[in-house]
């Protein structure tokens, strides 16, 4: 994906052109041999996570203004040249490069987080894991797979299906879930899946369709063996077909439709330089890892020549989703997708006028596989961009003036499948200084049997089947950098004031601005019914009315986590129980619900990072922002969900000062500013 550069002979050849550049192929296997090299590696060793030790930020930052010597570029965005590869870091030097691996001996079931340096072909650091509380590595790619042998094999469970009439176990479809944490004795030693069943009969057959409800298999993927066996209900399977390319599913084919075509004769508006990207003033670097999918890194402004940084890094490090049944079966159903699952590894190869229209850039990842080997997705990232309509417009009633400006966005997205929901990510970038971030949610709904009318914990989507209610929560992680590290939160919300001597007629507005000083006051909540939003401003540098520079971070209204405060899930998921926590930047403080997920009893991630109380006032601030719906399904979400969207949006406040767009020019002659009709069709 970049290209080589020389370095040191002792250091693999292969070390990507740029620090923050995604590990590719060949720095896997140099990172793999270290291992080995170590005695790391045996027959029983896997690898649950394998990625990118990014540097710390001031390393990055040194580097990337160039060489102690005054001779790099000094650009703060990352593009700085000629920096000399050095294994000690240092100013202007190329930091060390590391790699990240969380092993596991799938026979003993030990685990161990490691470092290993690629600069200096060493191992840096091998921590053992104490799963009882760390927590456990993810879900390995072979779980699947060995969760589905272990349960047809078992008896007990065999003869739970029998019951129902399920005697051809080959028609039935295992699906190892991740189990959470609740202090039950018997489950707290075992690294385990819990295992539900769905019925497919024929090759097309949508098993999500036909859920075995009312039997949960609890399965030690160590001992390999089912040692608890839940058997509590005696529900039909649901027998109506769910597949969607079935025509007596779907029905006929729309007609009608006819081709939308969108091209850029001249091509795209932006350049791709390696994972570099520039479009129109923004200038940002593309990374991507299996854990956490795209991460945006070095985001700037050209202002009239000033390159401003606006975003160090931005990513979704974190989602969790959990399900509202209370059933013995299901009451521990809630996926931690990125921790647990590792969502960044399950992204898809997009498909051109699929997946993507227009002038497309891809970018191809490499993540790991269970043994450390690389694995190329290909096209997984798509670079292109939108027309979004109006940018501006206005006919004036003065001076006869009638102007139209059309907004366009730079979208930055990559989907990925994790069990039967897709998500789609995407950044858009605007030509007004606008960042949104947008998921989109598709896929196949989990499903239940549905016990009849009355039942508060599901919706009847089908005959007999239910879909869960569930919430969808994500964790934005925004490292700022207004104009620089020193920067500050403040809470802004809108009001009116009551009738009084200074609003006689009662029609004041006015906001209240509140100043979160430590990271005890960062956890805040959205409050609809006041506009609040947050804004984030550099204590350092104002604009041309002495105001502080800023971005406002615009939250949606959405409900945050609903499990009940003291629950399992809650303890895990605190990250999910403010819209907002505000912290100090720590290289090491990654994850909002922690390091190792799966398993964890909880605390971990937001309540450790905020222990400490720092000072954020003038600091080098990191927004963790909780965003997402909560989704009780519809009839119109099967038997696959059209996309349901959330997200948040930065915009500039006061960092510019005017209107940035109006050197936007008009999209095309008969667009050209002059004279019109005013509106309403009279000459004015």
């Amino acid at each position: 994906m970049t290209d080589a550069v020389i370095l040191p002979a002792e250091a693999p050849a292969s070390l990507s052109a740029h620090p923050l550049d995604p590990a590719g192929p060949e720095e896997f296997l140099a990172g793999r041999r270290i291992l080995a090299e170590a005695g790391l590696l045996t027959e029983t060793t896997r690898f649950a996570y394998y990625g990118l030790e990014e540097p710390p930020k001031d390393d990055v930052l040194a580097y990337s203004a160039g060489p102690a010597d005054g001779t790099g570029t000094g650009v703060p965005d990352g593009t700085g040249t000629g920096a000399p590869v050095s294994a000690n870091g240092g100013p202007g030097s190329r930091p060390d490069r590391r790699l990240r691996a969380f092993l596991i001996d799938v026979v003993t079931g030990e685990s161990s987080d490691v470092v290993v340096s690629l600069t200096r072909h060493e191992v840096i650091t091998n921590r053992a894991l104490d799963p009882l509380t760390d927590g456990r590595v993810p879900i390995l790619d072979q779980d699947f797979a060995l969760a589905e042998e272990i349960v047809h094999a078992d008896p007990g469970w065999c003869a739970a299906m029998a019951r129902r009439g399920l005697t051809d176990v080959g028609v039935i479809r295992a699906c190892p879930l991740t189990a959470g944490s609740y202090g039950i004795a018997d489950e707290q030693p075992r690294r385990m899946v819990r295992v539900l069943a769905f019925v497919q009969a024929r090759e097309h057959d949508l098993a999500w369709a036909h859920p075995v409800d009312g039997v949960a298999a609890y399965v030690d993927l160590i001992e390999r063996r089912v040692f608890k066996l839940i058997d509590e209900l005696d529900l039909p399977v649901p027998r109506e077909s769910g597949d969607y390319d079935d025509p007596a599913v779907r029905g006929p084919l729309r007609t009608g439709l006819r081709p939308i075509e969108i091209t850029q004769p001249d091509g795209p508006s932006f350049t791709l330089d390696g994972h570099w990207l520039q479009w129109q003033g923004w200038s940002l670097r593309i990374g991507f890892d299996a854990r956490e999918g795209l991460t945006l890194h070095q985001i700037s402004l050209d202002d009239q020549g000033r390159r401003r940084p606006v975003i160090y890094r931005a990513s979704i490090p974190e989602m969790v989703v959990p399900y509202g049944d209370p059933a013995p079966t299901r009451y521990w159903q809630n996926y931690f997708d990125s921790g647990e699952y590792l969502v960044g590894k399950w992204a898809n190869s997009l498909e051109r006028g699929c997946d993507c229209l227009g002038e497309i850039a891809y970018l191809d990842v490499t993540v790991a596989d269970d043994n450390g080997q690389p694995r190329t997705i290909s096209n997984a990232v798509c670079i292109h961009e939108e027309d979004f309509g109006i940018l501006w417009k206005h006919t004036d009633i003065f001076n006869g003036s009638a102007q139209s400006r059309r907004q366009r966005r730079l979208v930055i997205s990559f989907f990925s499948t994790v069990g039967n929901y897709d998500y789609g990510f995407y950044w858009y970038f605007y030509l007004d200084g606008t960042i949104e971030c947008e998921v989109k949610l598709t896929g196949v709904l989990f499903t239940s049997a549905y016990p009849g009318d009355g039942f508060a914990h599901a919706t009847q989507i089908a005959p007999g089947l239910g879909a869960p209610g569930h919430q969808h929560l994500f964790s934005a992680r925004l490292d700022m950098m207004i104009d620089g590290r020193a920067n500050a939160v403040e809470e802004v919300d809108t009001h009116g004031l009551p009738a009084g001597p200074g609003n006689p007629h009662g029609n004041a507005l006015a906001q209240t601005v509140t100043r979160l000083h430590r990271e005890s006051q960062g956890g805040r909540r959205v409050a609809p019914d006041r506009g609040r939003v947050w804004r984030v401003i550099s204590t350092e540098h104002a604009n041309r009315f002495g105001q502080p520079v800023g971005f406002t971070l615009y939250p949606e209204a959405a409900p945050t986590l609903l499990a009940a405060p003291g629950s399992s899930l809650y303890r895990r998921a605190v990250f999910a129980t403010n819209h907002l926590w505000v912290t100090r930047y720590d290289p090491a403080h990654r994850y909002p619900a922690g390091d190792f997920v799966n398993q964890h009893p909880g605390g971990a991630g937001i309540p450790r990072f905020i222990a400490g109380d720092r000072d954020i006032d003038g600091a080098d601030v990191v927004l963790w922002h909780t965003f997402g719906p909560a989704h009780f399904p519809r009839p119109e979400d099967w038997p696959v969900m059209p996309v349901s969207r959330c997200g948040f949006t930065l915009k500039p406040t006061g960092f510019f000062d005017r209107n940035p767009t109006l050197g936007v020019p008009p999209a095309g002659p008969h667009c050209e500013p002059g004279e019109r009709a005013a509106a309403g069709g009279s000459d004015q």
